[in-house]
């Protein structure tokens, strides 16, 4: 949800990771202000739309022409239908959308994406990236944490919240314990002691939201480690019950004899 939580380094990674484990994973490009990626796209959204041409041809700005873009994209579903239903069918997709908080949490834009998505028969499980300087101090948790909470409520899916970058932080381990389980008085604490008194009933209301709902939770990423990937994608499966319609594959004696030598 980020604009710089590194949405598509994400994905790249996780492509990497499946085929390294030999499972076929597609990316699909849904941004169309996207300029450079490592991955390539199976589908991209830049071949029916792009962000700089709507801004040269519409004279509209950044957040205008993208949302020009997606609006773009929700009139011509059947295109996306055609890139993705016919030649990739049951296959496993991974969707790089726009990091612009905007359309996950204000607009319907995406929710419509979603549905329609849902209608061809694919299971979803959306991925929200918070950049971990989220978790630097109460004020940015309290905020990346009703954002998540927001988008949520917006999409009404299976839903992961990631903090990524995590091989960033200053003292890891003891930022990610404070704030993966954390007391929501020592936060709001924490916080009105930086906060003029006139704020303080804001943030005990926005704390006591937090708290009501109980449904925001964090995975943490770290791309140095693979074992982080790894735990992100059983996440990710177990989401939306990827699998368990799969036959189960039959084993391989060659295969079997060479691993046990």
């Amino acid at each position: 949800c980020s604009l710089t939580s590194g949405k598509s380094t994400y994905c790249t990674a996780l492509q990497n990771h499946c085929l390294t484990v030999k499972r076929t994973v597609h990316v699909v490009n849904l941004d169309p202000a996207a300029e450079n990626f490592k991955y390539k796209p199976a589908v991209d959204i830049r071949d029916l739309i792009s962000l700089d041409d709507v801004m040269e041809e519409m004279d509209f700005g950044p957040n205008g022409g993208l949302l020009f873009c997606m609006e773009y994209l929700v009139e011509n579903m059947d295109w996306l239908e055609e890139q993705i239903v016919g030649p990739y069918g049951a296959d496993y997709l991974l969707i790089d959308c726009p990091g612009q908080i905007e359309l996950y949490v204000h607009l319907p834009v995406l929710n419509r994406i979603t549905k329609k998505l849902e209608q061809w028969g694919y299971r979803l499980c959306v991925v929200c990236l918070l950049d971990s300087i989220f978790i630097t101090s109460p004020s940015r948790f309290i905020s990346g944490t009703l954002t998540c909470l927001a988008a949520m409520m917006q999409l009404a899916l299976p839903h992961i919240n990631l903090l990524t970058k995590c091989d960033l932080l200053n003292d890891k381990k003891e930022t990610l314990e404070k704030f993966f389980n954390p007391s929501m008085q020592e936060l709001l604490a924490d916080l009105n002691q930086s906060s003029a008194g006139k704020f303080q009933r804001l943030n005990e209301a926005m704390s006591e939201l937090i708290t009501s709902y109980s449904l925001t939770s964090y995975l943490p990423l770290d791309l140095t480690e693979k074992e982080s990937l790894e735990v992100v994608l059983a996440h990710i499966d177990h989401a939306m019950q990827y699998g368990e319609g799969l036959e189960p594959k039959d084993i391989d004696e060659r295969e079997l004899n060479d691993e046990k030598l």
